[in-house]
């Protein structure tokens, strides 16, 4: 039985006015707030972001605001559970929709913060990361690690936007956030590494095995036909509740950043899938297809393009509509490992 706690309010007026001048105050008035019995109570909402609503803000910001004046031009999504203004969606993950367009290019900068790209629309975008020159495609997660030189341009034709993921809101409580500007890079004569040694799940060039790799992230792109090759033929033999796949580091399997996880899903047309209550907080950015999530109760429509936030040990349950949907989840799964507390329990 929880134990009934003395209020901030039952202590004389005299003695609360003394603590405050001394700068200091009595935990337990807060202790269930800061510590709650069993589960935690998120400040996140479960919140559905609409691409088709975004979108023309987005390009009236190229309209209004020339690449130049912005460094970066990007819409950030807003946990309603935050309120306005808030740069997340959840405790650790930042998450916005970015437009370059034809001919422009954003400025070369390094960061302490892990960032991630889930291209959106466009042909002709490309990024480069420590030299190499990833181009972007609809659905291509484009990672650039923390302490990663990296920069942006477009040589197409239409505008080229893309869903930015950062742990920004874990370096800016540690007070440890900030960036460096740099001239843009000279691009390596040759592809990148996930066209040449990483072309293949299951290969990667010899090395010595006594010792780690020389590159921490070794490949910086993931594209989204062989992710959902992958996925299809992997749904074909996981039975019910549809498919995921992880993406990882090719030479060490641990996830492919170091506080962020991203997990390629299909949803099977009509069939619900209710994964466990997870520990870890998740967007969801849908690549195609169009359905709902039922998050905690509350139903969220989505299609092609759109974005849903699901707080911490949310039950959640998603329903694809008419045909299989396609979704990349964005989570902090692999921070909560290292902490050592990740956790799942039945719905």
């Amino acid at each position: 039985m929880a134990t009934q706690l003395g209020t901030l309010e039952e202590l004389p007026p005299d003695y609360r006015e003394a603590m405050s001048g001394i700068d200091v105050a009595p935990l337990w008035p807060q202790m269930r707030k800061v510590l709650p019995h069993n589960t935690p109570i998120p400040v996140t909402k479960a919140h559905a972001w609409s691409y088709a609503a975004i979108r023309p803000l987005l390009l009236r910001a190229g309209e209004l605001t020339p690449v130049e004046k912005a460094e970066r031009r990007v819409l950030f999504l807003v946990d309603p559970g935050r309120g306005a203004g808030a740069m997340q969606v959840s405790s650790t993950i930042y998450v916005g929709l970015q437009l370059l367009l034809p001919g422009e290019t954003a400025p070369a900068h390094v960061h302490t913060p892990s960032a991630a790209r889930i291209v959106v629309e466009g042909e002709g975008g490309y990024t480069v990361v420590d030299g190499d020159r990833l181009p972007m495609k609809a659905g291509d997660l484009i990672l650039t690690p923390g302490g990663c030189w990296h920069d942006h341009g477009h040589s197409g034709e239409e505008p080229v936007i893309w869903l930015d993921a950062l742990d920004l809101p874990l370096f800016y409580y540690l007070e440890g956030s900030y960036a460096v500007e740099g001239p843009l890079q000279a691009p390596r004569n040759r592809p990148d590494p996930s066209e040449v040694e990483y072309r293949a799940a299951g290969l990667a060039p010899p090395r010595r095995r006594d010792r780690p790799p020389a590159n921490p992230y070794p490949m910086m792109r993931f594209p989204w036909e062989r992710t959902e090759n992958a996925l299809r033929h992997y749904a074909r033999h996981a039975g019910s509740g549809g498919a995921e796949l992880d993406y990882i580091n090719p030479e060490t399997g641990a996830p492919c950043l170091p506080t962020l996880g991203f997990t390629a899903m299909l949803l099977p047309k009509g069939e619900a899938v209710r994964p466990p209550r997870k520990s870890s907080s998740a967007v969801f950015h849908v690549i195609s297809g169009h359905g709902y999530s039922v998050i905690d109760g509350v139903r969220h429509d989505w299609k092609a393009k759109d974005v849903v936030s699901a707080p911490v040990f949310a039950a959640i349950e998603h329903r694809a509509e008419s045909e299989d949907a396609f979704m990349i989840r964005i989570h902090d799964g692999p921070l909560q490992e290292k902490l050592g507390y990740y956790e799942e329990r039945p719905r």
